[in-house]
């Protein structure tokens, strides 16, 4: 279990904060409004209703005791950078920022933010993914290099076991699961002889050039 500090209730943080809660990790939430953490008593750790722009404040929750802290503010880009280097100051081990925009995001980056998120951007780019390449069913990023990516069996492999298309050797994938289109059934950490079948679900792992390159298959 992680401990994580999410600071800023609006939409994504806290869909965030609750997410991790329920991944059983321990979150604490802050915010200057009660109006926005009354709702989450409930559905995270703890939260503690306070301005995080008050150094008073940040210095009182111990950050360098978490292990990750998430910056999640819908206030100015001011109120963001203001907070992010007081949090750099404190020692936090580590720092994910929601960015409003563009300039924003290369200022956290410049700031040595561990981590700058665009919700909306992102969110474009993962939609015209999956409208571009047909045979995409969802995309997970999990870093900056690696995804997990769901596909329906392209045509050249229906008929074939894993170890006939060579996914590891020639394309550096790994099948983690595939769900059968005939009964519904998934089977996880499939055997190399597993025979891929027309209409099948492959949940597969690897960099996100080879994902790609794996999604644009007919």
């Amino acid at each position: 279990m992680k401990s994580y500090l999410v600071i800023g209730m609006g939409r994504f943080g806290s869909s965030v904060a609750v997410e991790l809660y329920q991944r059983k990790n321990d979150v604490l939430v802050v915010d200057a409004h009660e109006e926005n953490v009354v709702g989450l008593v409930d559905l995270v750790s703890d939260v503690i209703i306070g301005d995080a722009k008050d150094e008073t404040v940040l210095r009182s929750l111990d950050i360098d005791s978490f292990d990750c802290v998430i910056v999640a503010m819908a206030g100015t880009v001011e109120d963001s950078v203001l907070t992010t280097i007081m949090l750099k100051e404190m020692g936090a081990k580590m720092i994910v920022c929601k960015a409003q925009n563009d300039w924003h995001a290369k200022i956290l980056s410049q700031l040595g933010v561990d981590r700058v998120i665009q919700p909306e951007h992102d969110m474009g780019k993962r939609v015209a993914q999956l409208l571009t390449q047909r045979n995409v069913v969802d995309f997970i990023e999990i870093s900056s290099d690696y995804g997990i990516i769901e596909v329906v069996t392209p045509k050249r492999w229906v008929g074939k076991s894993i170890l006939d298309v060579h996914l590891r050797r020639n394309h550096g994938i790994t099948v983690v699961a595939i769900r059968s289109a005939e009964t519904g059934e998934v089977c996880f950490s499939p055997g190399a002889e597993s025979v891929l079948r027309e209409g099948d679900v492959l949940t597969m792992i690897g960099t996100k050039k080879d994902l790609d390159a794996i999604g644009a298959l007919r």
